[in-house]
């Protein structure tokens, strides 16, 4: 007789420090502040609370701050990369790059003061190639939606540059 498999269990929560060792991404551009919920190889829910100190409210818009559209699917995209590292005990090797939107829209405008909840889930993980669903709420609303797929690549060797000594005038 077949046994079910058993249902994948939800891990800890991740702080940002937690997020931060798995991520290479940095102020100002790291765009999640906690992970609720993940279930390995399949979702994870992530939290970004916007501030009025985001830098780029200074110019998206005067008088009406509206954080960009494309800002909050890139925050959708950590989140999922999140996921996708966790599974790689030498994540430090590794990024992920963006490789294709699709279906993106966006239901309303997050502003300062919201905060988002993203809900990703993996519809095709093949190898280091991943297909995922995104979608954003604020206050249990739809704010943004999208299918986004990515790719995870070795990152480049640091190479050792050799030093420049100054030269005194003569």
């Amino acid at each position: 007789m077949d046994t079910p498999n058993p249902t994948p269990q939800s891990s800890q929560q991740l702080d940002i420090n937690e997020i931060m060792a798995i991520l290479p991404h940095r102020y100002p551009f790291l765009l999640i502040d906690r992970v609720i919920e993940v279930v390995r190889r399949e979702r994870i829910v992530a939290i970004k609370n916007v501030t009025m100190n985001e830098p780029f409210f200074q110019g998206h818009f005067p008088g009406y701050p509206v954080m960009p559209g494309v800002l909050v699917i890139e925050a959708m995209a950590q989140a999922g990369a999140t996921l996708l590292l966790t599974e790689f005990p030498d994540r430090d090797n590794y990024l992920t790059f963006f490789t294709g939107i699709e279906r993106a829209k966006f239901r309303r405008p997050v502003m300062p003061g919201d905060q988002l909840r993203m809900e990703i889930k993996v519809l095709n993980w093949r190898s280091r190639a991943v297909r995922m669903e995104g979608i954003t709420t604020v206050d249990g609303k739809v704010a943004c939606e999208a299918v986004v797929m990515c790719q995870i690549v070795p990152r480049q060797k640091k190479s050792v540059a050799s030093p420049v000594v100054p030269t005194s005038p003569e």
